[in-house]
């Protein structure tokens, strides 16, 4: 399976048009950069409290099955990635209510980084409330990543677009 690749350029990339160049990567890797999908998805992306959770995780799923009829897996795959982007975030504010996990300023060697962060990780401060928001997004999430045809999409398009051995 292909990495992530952060080169490609994103802003004259149109993934709808394009879906052979869009890939998978890990977790939530270019969840803010693939077009268009990212402009349709994150106006409805919010974790703030459990009602706006609740109404966030609906809308993004109802828009996955919106892709789905479409056959657009880049859409479905970046719906997946926003769910799961609402769980972390939510879970990041769940332990730490300022947000900030870690204390001290990033290396510079480290700066612009997936991962970077200071030296130090705070001391936990719980939020219940942006747990109970995580909960949602996972259950949706749970949804899409378990649905059989999300599954049949993706393994296509990693065989069709990302094998290593028909990239080479």
């Amino acid at each position: 399976m292909k990495k992530f690749d952060y080169k490609i350029d994103f802003k004259n990339t149109d993934f709808r048009k394009e879906p052979e160049n869009y890939i998978v990567g890990k977790g939530e890797q270019g969840v803010l950069l693939v077009e268009p999908y990212k402009s349709e998805i994150l106006p409805l992306w919010k974790f703030m409290t459990p009602e706006e959770s609740l109404i966030s995780a609906k809308s993004i799923y109802s828009l996955y099955l919106d892709y789905r009829t479409k056959n657009e897996f880049p859409g479905m795959d970046m719906c997946r990635k926003f769910l799961q982007m609402g769980i972390t975030r939510s879970r990041r504010y769940a332990n730490h209510k300022s947000g900030k996990k870690y204390d001290g300023l990033v290396p510079d060697d480290k700066k612009g980084q997936s991962g970077a962060h200071g030296r130090k990780i705070l001391p936990s401060d719980p939020d219940p409330v942006k747990a109970a928001c995580a909960l949602i997004f996972i259950e949706y999430y749970n949804l899409l990543k378990n649905d059989p045809v999300y599954q049949d999409f993706k393994n296509n398009h990693i065989m069709e677009y990302e094998n290593l051995e028909n990239n080479s």
